[in-house]
C-alpha cells in the first residue's frame, strides 16, 4: 500500500520505522515545523523528520491543514492510506475522506480512556494499573474514532512515564502493522467508543508539577513517576525549588512535608498525608541530578525540616 505518514515526536518514530521496514511504500511524511529548543533556542527538526530525511522520504511541514492546504499534496502522492501517530493537528474532513483505505491513528492509551495530548503520563499520574495502545479510524473529533485494535500492558510499580513511553511506542508500531495487515484483507469499520468511559489527558505544564504533601505517598509517587522525564515533580526547601525524580512509598507518620529521616545511608524520608515517601533522586536548584544519599554526604537536612509547595 502507498502510505502517507503524519507524525512528529519520538513516540511516532518506531511506527514510521516499521513502515519503512515493511513491504509498504511511504510516499511522504508530514510533520510539525522545526522549533527552537534548549537554552540557546536552536532551530531543531522533529524526530520524525530526521528519520524520514535519513531514508530520503519527502518531508512536508505545513503550518496548517485547513482550507485545503494539502489538497495538491494528496493528489500528488495518491496515498491508499494515511497513518497518523502523534502528529499534533486535527485532520479536516477533506483529508479524512481522501484515501480509499481511510485514515488510521495510533494512540498511546486504551481508548476511550485518556484521549488527548498526554495519555501516557496521565495513566501513571492517575494510578492506573494498565496502559496500552489503540489503533482507530480517524474522525473530526479528538481521538473519538472507531476502535480497530488495542493492546494492553501492565504498568510497572515504579515505572516512569519515560520508560512506559518507550514501551508503548514499540507496541504501537507492532499494532500498526497488525492493523494494516487486517485492512488489506477486509474492511474494518471498527467499534464505536463508549462515550461514558471517555476521559481526557490534558497537556502537561510546569505548574502542575508542585507536590502537595497533604496527599498520600502513593498519589505523590504517581505524580513523580508521571512527570519524569518532563516537567519533573517539584517541591521547595527554604524557598528554593527542588526537583524530585524518583521516590518510593513507605510507612511513616508526621506533619505532611516534614523530614522523618535524613542520612547519607538511607536518604530522605518525608511524611505525606498518608504514609511517607523515600526520596531516591533529586536535584537542588543550580545543582545536578543525584541520589539523595549522595546529596546528604555533603549537605545537612535536619529531621523536622519541612518541604513545601
Amino acid at each position: 500500500m502507498k502510505i502517507l505518514f503524519m507524525g512528529t515526536p519520538d513516540f511516532a518514530v518506531p511506527s514510521l520505522q516499521a513502515l519503512l521496514d515493511s513491504k509498504h511504500q511511504v510516499v511522504g511524511v508530514l510533520t510539525q515545523p522545526d522549533k527552537p529548543q534548549g537554552r540557546k533556542q536552536v532551530l531543531t527538526p522533529p524526530p520524525v523528520k530526521m528519520l524520514a530525511s535519513a531514508h530520503n522520504i519527502p518531508v512536508y511541514q505545513p503550518d496548517t491543514l485547513k482550507n485545503g492546504a494539502i489538497s495538491d499534496l494528496l493528489k500528488q502522492t495518491k496515498p491508499d492510506l494515511i497513518v497518523v501517530v502523534a502528529y499534533g493537528k486535527i485532520l479536516p474532513r477533506y483529508v479524512l475522506d481522501f484515501p480509499p483505505k481511510g485514515c488510521i491513528n495510533v494512540h498511546g492509551s486504551l481508548l476511550p480512556r485518556w484521549r488527548g495530548a498526554a495519555p501516557i503520563q496521565w495513566s501513571i499520574i492517575a494510578g492506573d494499573r494498565d496502559a496500552g495502545v489503540t489503533t482507530m479510524r480517524m474522525s473530526e473529533g479528538l481521538d473519538t474514532g472507531n476502535i480497530l485494535l488495542s493492546k494492553k500492558t501492565e504498568i510497572g510499580a515504579q515505572e516512569t512515564a519515560g520508560a512506559l513511553f518507550d514501551r508503548l511506542a514499540d507496541m504501537g508500531a507492532s499494532l500498526l502493522l497488525d492493523t494494516i495487515a487486517e485492512l488489506e484483507q477486509h474492511d474494518m469499520p471498527g467499534i464505536p467508543q463508549d462515550e461514558s468511559q471517555a476521559c481526557y489527558a490534558s497537556m502537561l505544564d510546569k505548574q502542575m508539577a508542585y507536590i502537595d504533601w497533604r496527599k498520600s505517598a502513593q498519589e505523590i509517587n504517581c505524580l513523580i513517576r508521571g512527570l519524569n522525564p518532563w516537567p519533573v515533580a517539584l517541591t521547595t526547601l527554604d524557598g528554593a525549588r527542588v526537583k524530585i525524580f524518583t521516590a518510593v512509598p513507605e510507612l511513616g507518620n508526621g506533619l505532611p512535608g516534614s523530614v522523618l529521616e535524613s542520612d547519607a545511608k538511607h536518604g530522605l524520608l518525608i511524611a505525606c498525608g498518608t504514609g511517607a515517601l523515600r526520596i531516591l533522586e533529586l536535584q537542588m536548584v543550580g545543582g545536578k541530578r543525584m541520589s539523595a544519599c549522595d546529596y546528604l554526604r555533603g549537605h545537612t537536612i535536619p529531621v523536622g525540616t519541612c518541604f513545601g509547595n
